[in-house]
């Protein structure tokens, strides 16, 4: 094993450049909702080491295919989910059924600022990583734990999966078409429950980091799955708490805005957002029927969501009668909210999207290109920018900058661990191509 240049050890030890710069995070976590609020993390410039078992790493690198191939195009251990969420990590193969493995971590933790974990509830307290102890010879540590229901409650002991959360937490109920159209409840088409509670748990992180720089004090945080879904219910969970109605499937419509709605034109489906009685009434002119604004059926947004069975055929009839591009471009100069329904592939050649930066790359040594596409970061900071420094790490890759960075280990104490079975590195840890990804 060959230590990193000490220049480079500092460099990756700091993270990048952004408003996280200088914060150590240990990511505990696999799959997608940890993995995602890490990410974020370091994107903005923390320093995120993802400790993953020794063999198969993290879950989703067996998710798959796709693969990523190599040189010669043979499948590798680097799925295309695993690469959606572990940007700007390092990676470091701990063997967590070893004293020498748990002792490894508790070193680590008491050099981080941030642990986040996901394990099954009182798992890591079992093996004497519980907030308590870490605590305790860590006091500004910040833990913050992430599950399927919460750290207690009747289902504190289930396992969580995102689907089963869409589920639980009533948004399968609202998605899909109604029943009266032959539909039934439908899951979203990505994990959307399992990046939601990310984002709130990368916000509950930098709630406690900001407490911390004031006090000096870490703080334990608990964030569940289906809390944040029941949270994210947003304007339809609170309609049910107003009037007692439990809302219906509606397929594309709007419970509370008419017409906004995928509409039929000649040539397929195009995308109405009617926010105001304004735009319908330029709506209505576009379609040369500025009458049907006058309606009074149909004149404020109120009347149009009660008389939404009379006015939807209307609208419809009227969408027929041309191509998507024309009433695209007719009601976009008009200033009526209205688009396309892209797939995935014409959203990534979207001139906007491209614009934003939303498709990068990242060099990475296992394709024969070099590099790996991935989606870039939303947030567009002014002075200190989201930046790209770590590719997706292959299993254990990063042992060696890692335990010199953190815990100043020089090349013998590091080999140490891996002839005591604590750590594996890279070249144990079974990244080429071919080998199990299960």
């Amino acid at each position: 094993m060959t230590l990193p240049d000490p220049d480079t050890a500092a460099s990756a030890a700091t993270g990048g450049s952004g408003p996280l710069s200088g914060l150590r995070v240990l990511d505990l976590s696999r799959i997608l909702a940890g993995p995602t609020a890490t990410q974020l993390l370091g994107d903005l410039g923390a320093d995120v080491v993802k400790v993953e078992r020794p063999g198969t790493g993290d879950d989703t690198r067996g998710w798959g295919p796709p693969f990523l191939r190599d040189a010669q195009g043979r499948e590798t251990r680097e799925s295309a989910y695993y690469l959606s969420s572990n940007r700007n990590k390092r990676s470091l193969a701990v063997d967590l059924a070893s004293e020498a493995g748990v002792a490894l971590i508790r070193r680590l933790a008491r050099k981080a600022d941030v642990l986040v974990e996901n394990f099954k509830v009182g798992d890591l307290a079992g093996k004497g990583l519980g907030y308590e102890v870490l605590a305790a010879e860590n006091p500004g540590l910040i833990y913050c734990s992430i599950s399927g229901f919460g750290q207690d409650g009747p289902y504190a002991g289930r396992a969580g999966y995102d689907f089963l959360i869409q589920g639980m937490g009533g948004l399968m109920s609202l998605t899909g078409r109604p029943d009266a159209e032959g539909g039934e409840p439908t899951k979203a088409g990505v994990g959307i429950a399992d990046v939601m509670c990310g984002m709130y748990a990368s916000n509950a992180i930098l709630a406690a980091l900001h407490h911390r720089s004031a006090t000096g004090e870490g703080q334990y945080i608990d964030v569940a799955l289906l809390d944040t879904q029941v949270a994210w219910l947003i304007n339809q969970g609170a309609a049910y708490l107003t009037d007692g109605n439990v809302p219906p499937r509606r397929g594309n419509a709007h419970p509370a805005i008419v017409p906004y709605n995928a509409y039929p034109a000649r040539d397929g489906a195009f995308i109405l957002a009617v926010g105001n009685d304004a735009q319908f009434a330029r709506f209505c002119e576009v379609a040369g029927e500025p009458e049907l604004a006058r309606d009074p059926r149909f004149a404020r947004n109120a009347d149009r969501v009660r008389n939404r069975a009379a006015l939807e055929p209307e609208i419809e009839r009227l969408t027929r009668t041309r191509d998507k591009a024309g009433w695209i471009a007719a009601l976009e100069a008009a200033g009526v909210p209205c688009g396309p329904i892209n797939d995935v592939g014409e959203v990534f050649d979207d001139p906007q999207v491209r614009h934003r930066g939303m498709r990068i790359a990242m060099a990475h040594e296992t394709p024969a290109t070099g590099e790996v596409a991935l989606i870039g970061n939303p947030l567009k900071l002014s002075r200190t920018p989201v930046t790209y420094r770590h590719a997706p790490p292959r299993l254990g890759a990063d042992a060696a900058s890692v335990l010199s960075g953190w815990l100043g280990l020089g090349e013998g104490d590091i080999g140490e661990l891996v002839r005591g079975g604590a750590i594996v590195t890279e070249d144990e840890a079974g990244n080429e191509a071919g080998d199990d990804k299960a």
